[in-house]
């Protein structure tokens, strides 16, 4: 069944740490969320953290979060009950998500948890790079810039959330402009578990692996990496093959370009036999 993105719960998070390296024991010192639907907001969530150990010099000098003000603030063992509950049922998004998701992870392991499951996490960055190609750099200020986004960074936990939520509402918008409002498709393009990519690409590659057993052609839609362009192709498929161990690809003779093409599988939003 498909779900239109804008019937989606999303939740984008941020956090701010005592330094990058989880593994060598950073800890979280803040995390802020809103939930929302469509263009409404449905709850924030906010709270500094004792993490039980020093801030960085090089992290204090981007947040200004200072050991003053997470002396009285609450343990990671309260706060994360809280933010779990506050997640619950949505799609959880933020801004290079791979970092944050390693924190949030490794917070829950130190309490004896297993690692966040169950719940789709998309990457907004993996986003902008996805639909803004070819821009110089990928900051979070620097693609609001580009977006039109206004607002300053100013790298707390909230503000961060804040200026997220409109870089992702003003991407949504230009999904929405090529037609891409499936939140089937949303999840395939930008959501970060290998295991849940594994299955919606196994989708694809059973049914492409079938019309080359048929000798049939493919009716596909599909998302270009280069230019960000979506179109409608009838491919006659050759092969799938994976580069580096990485992405996978579809390998076939495309009547739109009267010549062999190679298709990212994860830009493939829509195939049928034909």
């Amino acid at each position: 069944m498909n779900i239109d993105i804008n019937e989606v719960e999303f939740v984008i998070f941020d956090t701010e740490t005592t330094g990058l390296e989880p593994r060598a024991g950073d800890r979280i010192v803040e995390i802020a969320a809103i939930r929302f639907k469509g263009r409404q907001k449905i709850a924030l969530f906010q709270s500094l953290v004792n993490p039980k150990r020093a801030i960085s010099e090089a992290a204090f000098r981007v947040n200004n979060i200072t050991p003053e003000m997470l002396e009285n603030a609450p343990e990671m063992e309260e706060v994360i009950p809280k933010f779990l509950d506050f997640i619950q049922g949505s799609c959880l998004c933020s801004y290079n998500a791979g970092f944050d998701m390693g924190f949030l992870n490794n917070e829950l392991k130190l309490l004896g948890k297993g690692e966040l499951e169950g719940i789709v996490v998309a990457d907004i960055l993996k986003m902008a790079k996805r639909l803004l190609p070819g821009m110089q750099r990928y900051a979070l200020w620097f693609v609001a810039n580009r977006l039109g986004v206004r607002q300053q960074q100013e790298h707390r936990a909230f503000s961060d959330v804040e200026m997220t939520l409109d870089v992702f509402y003003r991407l949504k918008d230009i999904l929405e402009a090529k037609g891409i409002i499936d939140f089937h498709n949303f999840s395939g393009l930008f959501a970060i578990d290998p295991l849940f990519l594994d299955s919606i690409h196994a989708q694809k590659i059973n049914q492409i692996q079938k019309a080359i057993d048929l000798r049939a052609k493919l009716k596909i839609r599909y998302l270009s990496s280069a230019g960000a362009e979506v179109s409608e192709r009838e491919v006659v498929p050759g092969q799938i093959k994976q580069e580096n161990g990485r992405n996978l690809y579809l390998v076939g003779f495309c009547s739109l370009r009267n010549e062999e093409r190679t298709f990212r599988i994860d830009g493939i939003l829509h195939l049928e036999i034909i």
